[in-house]
This record gives structure tokens, sequence and C-alpha cells, in this order.
């Protein structure tokens, strides 16, 4: 039976139809939606919801080693913490956001609104407060990360501590460390917050000592709390690789020490020197005086500088002065400054004149004071002339018109083509950032003014760099072959195995072999009977050439310079000492050729050079005394004296029971041994003299009659020699038998 349609019904089937496409839509746009955040949305949300769940953080990876050649430690990563936050979690309470900013400034010792600009980054996990903290400061914060921030109340009217464990972490760290803080500073650079190295070997080889973060993934609980162990993942860090440098950390302490104490001595503004293995090329010290503490790198280290600063007013221009002070003390000089060389430079000359067969050496040149080159008329520096001299002695006497002379008769041509030979027109290609090239003349400029080629021949109108001048003097040591400096032997990796080595380049032999004997000859001359004699060291043939130059953008200032290398009849090393705008005596016979004896001969004892005494030397050599100990002390005294040695007996004993200095401790031809005749003797003292301005004959005199013994460092075979400064302090106390080391120079300023 057919249901009669009424118009109630039709509106009723209309409603039903309406209601279900309305159902049906609705569905399908659900559905629709459900599947565009699936699919569309699904990888955002996805991530959401990991970070909400895990928290992941990087696992700081340590640098690489950085090791003097004989392995100890000059760089070193060290463990350290990072303190972090999570600001997400922070956002959930402003209460609770406060506390923890002061908390956390005050034992990070941070402005609080730093911490704060970081605290509201709301939309992160985490965010790293501060970096590379030390034991002390995170044992602070995880003793705050037990304490109880804020108590709050749930949604079901319960009260829960949070403690700011919930808003702070802890995580593993690295800092850069460097054992020997101002140790080689301008040569291996330091790190900054970012782990980037900043200057000398960690700027040039950060991507190679840069390790290989890892990371650690911790779940989090829905109150965001982090999971147990179990739930966390973790890839560890790799190491970077590491390095073995040719610097010995001996070698470059005797170097620094020289240099400390020569800008005590010359009050001069920068000292720099360097120590090269002449068979080689590889730099086995280098410093630039005054460095920094690579630790502190931001610390002035100059007072002077530091006063000056805080003098200044206005807030900007002490932030400019502060900069430019960081970038002086940062500054490894021996590469990147640039200096006339003076009459160093003539090692040069002579050696492209040699040669070239410009000059016979059995000819004679006759300096009369000044030489007139074109429309200039240029002055010795002994006014008065050299008189008739040969080859070798106008060398020693580093006369200017014979240079001058040398380098016309050579030409611009020749010239420059040894000019360019030596390296002077290039890099030496050493691995240390920011080397710089001179200024020079070429050749076509030197044809066009001959005054060019005049003052270029004796050292001067011209710059160069130390590396430079110290690579060229090691040729002239290494037979005529040209080395490129280098300062990394070996790279390592984590494990210690070598993955690459250094091996000696020779660019190019620049002089014959025979040419190289005969300057090194003249250079030792120099030492013996020239400018130089202040460098003398007994028993090692030291060669070498003094230099003093005007600066040419400051007249008025000097450097003074000396370069060298020993032993002459078979070198070991080179070296160069400059001394820059020192106070008072400008020449480098003064300044630089000390610091270069000194340093020399504790370089050669250390690396076991056997001395090789002339006869006149042998008489004031240092020897160990015969060991005396069980003797009678007639028996003993006789001896000794025979032997040359003064003797002190201290004691009413019958038998020695002690000697000093002992039997295997050098002292001086005609020290004092004492001799203790009773156990357990209190050792006496005596009053340390002041040997300053006494000749080598008058110190050991005056060191006889104090009961001690002196080491001479500088020419002990003349009177004409006097002592400059000593090793302990005058009326300072010292046991009878001590070694004072006394060091002397010449009086007289030889004009180089």
């Amino acid at each position: 039976m057919s249901i009669p349609q009424t118009k109630e019904n039709t509106m009723v089937q209309r409603a039903v139809i309406v209601l279900a496409i309305i159902l049906l839509l609705g569905f399908g746009i659900c559905i629709c939606y459900l599947g565009y955040v699936q699919l569309g949305l699904g990888e955002e949300y996805r991530a959401k919801a990991e970070d909400n769940q895990l928290r992941d953080s990087e696992i700081s990876a340590e640098r690489g080693v950085i090791y003097d050649r004989n392995g100890k430690e000059l760089a070193k990563s060290a463990s350290a913490w990072k303190i972090v936050i999570y600001p997400n979690k922070l956002s959930e309470s402003n209460t609770a956001r406060e506390i923890v900013i002061k908390r956390l400034a005050d034992i990070l010792d941070m402005e609080e609104d730093e911490v704060r600009a970081k605290a509201e980054l709301s939309q992160y996990g985490n965010m790293v407060v501060k970096y590379r903290v030390e034991k002390d400061v995170r044992d602070e914060i995880l003793k705050l990360q037990d304490q109880v921030c804020e108590t709050v109340k749930t949604e079901t009217g319960d009260t829960v501590d949070r403690k700011f464990a919930r808003y702070i972490g802890v995580e593993n760290d690295v800092k850069r460390y460097y054992p020997y803080n101002s140790f080689a500073s301008t040569v291996l650079g330091f790190t900054g917050t970012d782990d980037i190295g900043t200057g000398g070997l960690e700027l040039l080889y950060n991507s190679v000592l840069t390790g290989t973060p890892g990371r650690k993934i911790t779940a989090v609980s829905g109150q965001g709390d982090s999971m147990p162990a179990e739930y966390e993942t973790v890839t560890d860090a790799i190491q970077g690789t590491s390095l073995v440098t040719t610097l010995d950390e001996t070698i470059q302490r005797y170097l620094e020490e020289g240099l400390d104490q020569s800008l005590k001595d010359t009050k001069a503004e920068y000292a720099y020197g360097i120590i090269m293995d002449v068979h080689t090329g590889a730099i086995l010290a280098m410093t630039s005086k005054p460095d920094y503490n690579l630790n502190t790198p931001y610390e002035i280290t100059s007072k002077a500088v530091r006063e000056e600063i805080d003098k200044l007013v206005d807030e900007k221009m002490q932030e400019e002065a502060e900069t430019e002070a960081w970038f002086n003390q940062w500054k490894n000089r021996t590469i990147s400054d640039t200096y006339e060389p003076g009459s160093v430079f003539k090692i040069i000359t002579a050696a492209a004149a040699l040669e070239e067969n410009i000059w016979d050496l059995t000819k004679p040149y006759v300096c009369t004071g000044a030489i007139q080159v074109e429309d200039r008329t240029i002055h010795c520096a002994h006014l008065e002339g050299h008189g008739s001299q040969t080859f070798s002695r106008a060398f020693a006497n580093s006369c200017n018109p014979f240079f001058i002379q040398l380098g016309l008769n050579m030409g611009a041509d020749k010239f420059y083509k040894y000019f360019e030979a030596f390296g002077f027109t290039e890099k030496t290609g050493i691995d240390l950032p920011a080397e710089e090239v001179g200024n020079y003349h070429t050749a076509e400029a030197m044809k066009e003014v001959k005054v060019r080629l005049a003052s270029s021949a004796f050292g001067q109108s011209f710059t160069i760099t130390p590396i430079q001048m110290i690579t060229a003097v090691s040729a002239i040591a290494n037979g005529g072959k040209l080395l490129q400096p280098y300062i990394v032997s070996k790279m390592l990796d984590p494990d210690g195995n070598v993955i690459s080595k250094t091996e000696p380049v020779v660019k190019r032999q620049v002089v014959s072999e025979d040419t190289a004997k005969i300057i090194t000859s003249m250079m030792e001359e120099v030492v013996k009977t020239g400018t130089a004699q202040n460098a003398y060291v007994a028993g090692y043939r030291v060669a070498g050439k003094t230099g003093t130059s005007e600066i040419l953008e400051e007249p008025g200032e000097y450097v003074g310079s000396f370069a060298c290398f020993a032993p002459a009849d078979d070198p070991e090393v080179a070296m160069l000492i400059a001394i820059k705008k020192p106070v008072g005596q400008i020449y480098a016979s003064q300044t630089a050729t000390p610091v270069a004896a000194d340093v020399m001969q504790k370089v050669m004892v250390y690396l076991n050079v056997e001395p090789k005494y002339t006869d006149e030397e042998s008489e004031n050599a240092e020897r160990n005394a015969e060991n005396v100990v069980g003797s009678k002390v007639e028996d003993a005294r006789q001896k000794l004296t025979k032997a040359g040695f003064n003797v002190k007996v201290i004691g009413a004993g019958e038998t020695v029971v002690e000697q000093v200095p002992s039997s295997n401790q050098p002292i001086s031809a005609n020290g004092t041994v004492i001799l203790y005749t009773e156990k357990n003797a209190e050792k006496q003292t005596t009053v340390v003299p002041d040997f300053t301005g006494m000749t080598v004959t008058q110190a050991y005199m005056t060191a006889n009659n104090a009961g001690i013994n002196v080491s001479i460092v500088g020419n002990a075979l003349s009177n004409n020699f006097v002592a400059f400064k000593q090793d302990k302090e005058p009326n300072s106390q010292v046991y009878y038998g001590d070694t004072i080391v006394v060091y002397f120079k010449s009086t007289s300023a030889d004009v180089d």
C-alpha cells in the first residue's frame, strides 16, 4: 500500500536529503582535511612532535693537538661544559623565567639582559647561554638543578615542585688550552668562542684541526623532563687532525728569553727572531715580542699601551684603540713586518758579485769616505773612509762605497737577477697566514735611476720581511741552495698515525757552493774582527753580518738586525735577530749581536754540537774539575791547583766529603772549587759582586776573591770587552762555588 504523498511527507524527505548532504559534506571535508594534514602537513607536525618528545644536542669535538717536534703539547683541547636553557619551557612561567635569569647571570658572571635575550626565544627547545665553563661553574649549576625553582598548582588542584633542571641543562664541551701561555703565541694563534682559529697555525690549519661533532638525542616526558639514559642515542664526536710542528720547545724558550731581555736592555718597541735548520728549512724557533697570553688573548699585555687606552675619554675611541692593540700584539712580525735590511743585505750583493766575477778577491778598493752616483754623494758610515781594502776587509768593515761600486759594476739586470733568485720578490711560502712581500725596485726602475741601484746594493731604499732574509742567509749556509721554510712537519690522525709528512723543498741553486764558502768565510771574519764581534761564541765558529737601517716612514727611528749561522765550518742553524726602535744605542752591533751570542751558545750546547776550541780559546774554556771526594784534603788541593783551579776548604776535617761545583759540572779554567770536609755541614754563602764594566780578567779575579765562578758569554779573548749584565743580582746571596753567568760586549758602537 502506497503512502499518500502529502505536503508534510515531502518536507520530511527534503529535510532528510539536506541533512544527509550536510553530513556527507562534513565527513568529506574532515576526511579531506585529515588527508591534507597527514600528507601535506605531516612532516611539519611530525617535527613538532619530535621537538616536544626529543631533545637534540651537539657534542663538541676536540680540535687536534699541536705538538713541538719532540712531542710536547703546545695546544690541546681540555674538557669543559656549556650551560643551556630551554626557552620553550621557560615560556610556561614568567616567574620561573625571571628566577632562572637572575640565578644564571649571577653564577655565570653575565649581564641579566644577555641571558634574558636568549630565555625569551620561546620558539627554541634549547639555547646555549655560555660555552666552555670550568668545572667549578659546572658544579654550581649541577647543585642549582636540584633546587626547586617554583611550586605550581595542577589542574586537579595539587601542588608540584618544578626544579631548575626543568629549565637549565649542562652539556659536555671542549676548551682550547695552551699549557705554556704566551709561548710561541704569534706562531700558534688561538681559537675564539666559536672554536675557530684566529691567527697563526690555528687559523691556517683550522679545517684540519677541527673535529667532527657528535650528537646526543634524549627522549623527553610529557612534562618536558629528560627520560632515563636508556632512552638516549649518542653519536660520538671525532677529534680533529693533530699537527707536529718543527718548533723545538727548548730552542724557542732560549730565543724568547733572549728577546725578552733585549726589550728590557734596549727599551725597544719590538724585537723578533727566527732560528732555522739550514739543511731542511724547518723553523726551530720563531717569535715576536712583546707577545700575549694565548689563554687570555684579549688582555693587553703592554702596560704602557693599556694606560694610554685608559686615558681616552671617548668610549668609541677606546674600543678602536683596544682593537688596534689586540692586532698589534697578535701580529707575527717575522712574516708580516717589512723593513730595510741595511748592511745584512751585503751578504746577497757580495754573493752575486762573486758568482758573476764582478770583483777579484785580491783587487783593492780605496774608500775615501764617499762615492758619487749621478748627482748624489753617498757617504760611508765611517766618514773618514777605510782607505785601501780587499773585498773581504770591505765586507768586514761594512763599507758602503765598496758595495755601491759592486752594484754599479754588476748593473741593474744582474743585480735584480740575484735579488729575485734569493727570493725577495715573492713570498717564501711558509705555512703561516698573513705573509707579506716588501717594496723593491725593478730592474727597469734601477736602470732609470742609478741611485736606486746604488742604495739597493748596500741594503737601503727597499723593504723585505725577516723570513725572506733568514731564508736567503740559510741558502749561503746550505751551499747555495734556497729552501722553502716550513713549520708543520707531520699530520696525525686521532690514533696518532702519520697522515702526511712534509719533505724539504729546494727551490733552486742560487749561487755555487764555492761562492757560498767564500761568503761564509767573510761572514766569520765579521764576527772575529768586524762589526759583529759581540756575537763571538768560543768553540763555535759563528758567521754573521750586522745591519742598522733607518725606518723609511719614521725618520730618526731604526731597526738593528743580525743574521748569522753556526758552526761556520759545518752549519747547523741560522738565526736572525731584529730590534726595532731601540732607545739610546741604535746599532745592531750593540743591540742584536749580544742576544744572538747568548742564544747561539745555548742552542749549540743543546744540539750537542761539539765545540772546537782554538789554542787561545782552550786556555779559557770551561772544563770539569777532577772528582776528589774521599781524598785527603791536601792531596785534593794539590790535584786541583795543578789543574789550574783555585781551592777553598771549608771545615776542619781531613777528608773531602763534598766538592762544589761537582765533578760533572764544567767551570772556567781558572775557576774556584769549594771542598767541604765535614758531613752535614751547613753550606756557606757569599755576596755576588757587581761585575758591570769589568774586563774578563777583572771578572775572573773578583769572582775568585768572592769564592764563586763566572761563566763568560761573549768574547773572552779581549780586554776591550766589558761586562754589561749578569744572571744573578749584585749583592744577592749565593753559595760558595756557585756559577754566575756574566755577559760581555765591546764598548765601541761599530757602525754597520
